[in-house]
C-alpha cells in the first residue's frame, strides 16, 4: 500500500444501508489490511457528545447554520484525532458519512449557501478529502419503509420532502465529483457489498501503481 493510507467515505440518505455496508467492508478488508471505521458525527469522545446533541429529537430549535457548525466541529475533532493519524500510519479509514453529508443535508436539504458549506468543510478538514466515496442511492420512500419500527432521530423526523432534497443534492455531487461512485442501494446486501469491494480494490490497485 502507498505510505499514506486510503480514505473511503460512505454516503446516502437515512435508510440507504451505509452502516451495514461499512460493517461488511471492514470485516472483509480486515483479513488483509489494517482498517479503522468511524461514523459521523462521532468517532471521538467529543464528537460523540456533539452527535448526541445534534441528533436528539428534543433539540428541534437548532438552526440550520448552527447545525452545520456543530457537524463541522465534530468533523474537525475526528479528522485530527483519528482519521489523519490513521492515514499517516498507512491504514484504511472507512467513514460512515463525511463532508458530502454537509453539502447534501445542510446545503440542499436546509438551503444553506453552498459556498459557505464548501469553505466550512475545507476549514474543518484541513483540505482532507476521501480517496473514494461510495454513494448508496435509494428512493426516500423505500428508505423510509426500511426504517419502520425505528425511533427516528432529529433529522430523520424531517420527512420525505427533506430526504428528497437531500437525495437530489447527492445526485448533483455524484455527477460532478469523480471520487464519488454511485451504487444502487435497492439491490441485495451481497450485491452492494461485492460491487463496493470491486471499486475499492480497483482504486487501491491504481493508487499502489502510482
Amino acid at each position: 500500500m502507498n505510505d499514506r493510507g486510503f480514505f473511503i467515505s460512505l454516503e446516502g440518505i437515512d435508510g440507504s444501508g451505509k452502516t451495514t455496508l461499512k460493517e461488511s467492508i471492514i470485516r472483509e478488508l480486515n483479513l488483509n489490511n489494517s482498517v479503522v471505521g468511524i461514523r459521523e458525527p462521532g468517532g471521538t469522545v467529543v464528537s460523540e457528545q456533539i452527535r448526541d446533541l445534534v441528533l436528539d429529537a428534543r433539540n428541534s430549535g437548532i438552526m440550520g447554520k448552527t447545525e452545520a457548525l456543530l457537524y463541522a466541529a465534530a468533523r474537525s475533532q475526528v479528522v485530527e484525532e483519528v482519521i489523519r493519524p490513521a492515514l499517516n500510519r498507512g491504514q484504511i479509514v472507512i467513514a460512515d458519512r463525511y463532508l458530502d453529508s454537509t453539502i447534501a443535508y445542510q446545503g440542499y436539504g436546509r438551503g444553506l449557501d453552498l459556498q459557505f458549506l464548501f469553505d466550512l468543510n475545507h476549514l474543518c478538514t484541513g483540505g482532507l478529502y476521501p480517496d473514494l466515496t461510495l454513494y448508496l442511492d435509494i428512493d426516500p420512500l423505500e428508505a423510509y419503509r426500511r426504517r419502520q419500527g425505528e425511533l427516528p432521530d432529529r433529522l430523520e423526523q424531517e420527512g420525505l420532502e427533506f430526504q428528497a432534497r437531500v437525495r437530489a443534492g447527492y445526485l448533483v455531487l455524484a455527477a460532478s465529483e469523480p471520487r464519488i461512485r454511485q451504487l444502487d442501494a435497492t439491490r441485495s446486501q451481497r450485491q452492494i457489498h461485492d460491487e463496493a469491494l470491486r471499486l475499492i480494490s480497483t482504486c487501491l490497485l491504481s493508487r499502489n501503481r502510482d
